[in-house]
């Protein structure tokens, strides 16, 4: 159920994803009238965020809804909220609706009921959600030993969110406390999408496939769930 899209280097891999991305989007709004877009923070989809900006869909109708934040407020340094205004909201895609994670709340655990509330709301099923993988094997905010990640990780659960928090580490860094989709929430996207690049992910990538400890390495609970199909997509 996993389907390999390699590069030879990273220009070609943003051109593909833009592509893909843009047509299945818009598979959506020809079916249904409107597309939801699960999007992950961080550098690697950075460059395929601004390049998708530009194109010519009809923004409007795609809600762009985040799978994973910090718990910091969208000021603060690492927060994905901030991150998709400032890369994927602009040009074209300024219209776009944003689903954002982060509530008033002091913490994740209590802000989980009206985040829950807000996501079942999205369109569904979510069209397109794409996802990354850290060093320690963790995607979204699916973090390895994390509290509150065997029960993220149920694939019969009824949840869409959960309160996460993370063992610190240098892939943390200091905020642990987080707010990520559940499995059972990113299987309900027609298309996943796994972004990786360079030799030391693609080495991390080759051992998530061998093991089956999702608690050591939960991007195991993506690549072997085989309910839905993923795409992975690579370049040095």
């Amino acid at each position: 159920m996993v389907e390999e899209k390699f590069y030879s280097d990273r220009e070609r891999l943003v051109q593909a994803l833009v592509h893909d991305c843009a047509s299945e989007l818009q598979k959506g709004i020809k079916e249904r009238g409107q597309a939801s877009f699960l999007v992950s923070g961080g550098s690697t989809p950075e460059p395929v965020y601004r390049e998708l900006s530009k194109r010519p869909l009809p923004w409007p109708q795609i809600t762009v809804a985040l799978v994973d934040e910090r718990w910091v407020d969208r000021n603060e340094s690492g927060s994905n909220q901030a991150f998709i205004e400032k890369t994927l909201l602009q040009n074209c895609a300024a219209e776009a609706p944003l689903l954002a994670m982060k509530t008033p709340h002091a913490t994740a655990a209590e802000g989980e009921e009206d985040c829950e509330r807000a996501y079942a709301e999205l369109p569904k099923p979510f069209d397109v959600c794409i996802l990354g993988m850290g060093g320690d094997g963790h995607t979204a905010s699916l973090f390895p030993h994390a509290d509150g990640l065997a029960a993220a990780l149920n694939p019969d659960s009824q949840k869409l969110c959960s309160a996460i928090t993370a063992r610190q580490s240098e892939v943390t860094g200091v905020h642990t406390e987080r707010m990520t989709l559940t499995l059972a929430a990113i299987l309900q996207a027609r298309d996943i999408k796994l972004l990786i690049t360079g030799n030391e992910k693609l080495k991390v990538y080759r051992e998530a496939l061998l093991g089956s400890d999702e608690l050591e390495m939960p991007v195991r609970s993506i690549l072997k769930q085989g309910l839905k199909p993923v795409t992975v997509y690579w370049a040095p």
